[in-house]
Formats: structure tokens, C-alpha cells, sequence
């Protein structure tokens, strides 16, 4: 019976193991779209980070990624959020604007 214990005391211990350690918590980042622009894109992104998308032009924007990962739809003034879910290098540009272009850079 002592044996039955130890066995399952073991695989409840492999199992806490195996458990993903929490994250630091996820930082929330601002990009402003203004004047036909994509500006302040942010630096030292990581996976769990969030962007918000602040549309300050008068015009209609999208930010919408190359591999089609995310597309926030931003009509003038409003402003929409995006999770990064994955690590690894994201073009995105304006749908309406397609030379209004940036790049987001996210680490695990």
C-alpha cells in the first residue's frame, strides 16, 4: 500500500512540474495611427503583451498583419486591442492605406 502512495505522490509531483511558470504580467503597449501614419510602435514586446490601436486620424484605418494573424477594423477616433499570441516578427500595415505600414516585434 506504502508503494500505491509513493506512486501517486510522484505523479502528482510530475504533474506540478509540468505546469507552464506564470508569466510576468502582460504589459499593455500604444500605437497611434495619426496623419496616414503608424507611429510610436513599440520595442521589447513579448507574447501576452496587448496593443491598443488609437485611431486619432479622420480617416478609416485597419491594422491588419501581413500573415493575417490579427485585423482591428478603426474608424476615425476609435481605437481596438490586440493580443500578441505568438513570438516571432509581424508586418502589418492599413488595409485603405496600404503604404501605412510597421512592423511588431514580439518575444517569447
Amino acid at each position: 500500500m506504502s508503494r500505491t502512495i509513493g506512486l501517486g505522490v510522484c505523479a502528482a509531483l510530475a504533474a506540478v512540474l509540468a505546469m507552464p511558470l506564470p508569466q510576468a504580467s502582460a504589459a499593455e503597449y500604444t500605437v497611434v495611427l495619426d496623419k496616414l501614419q503608424f507611429t510610436s510602435v513599440p520595442a521589447g514586446l513579448h507574447v501576452g503583451d496587448v496593443i491598443i490601436w488609437q485611431n486619432k486620424d479622420i480617416l478609416r484605418h485597419t491594422a491588419t498583419a501581413r500573415d493575417n494573424s490579427f485585423d482591428v477594423d478603426l474608424p476615425a477616433g476609435s481605437e481596438g486591442k490586440t493580443t500578441l499570441e505568438h513570438a516571432g516578427s509581424f508586418d502589418f500595415y492599413c488595409r485603405f492605406h496600404p503604404a501605412m505600414i510597421g512592423t511588431l516585434v514580439v518575444a517569447p
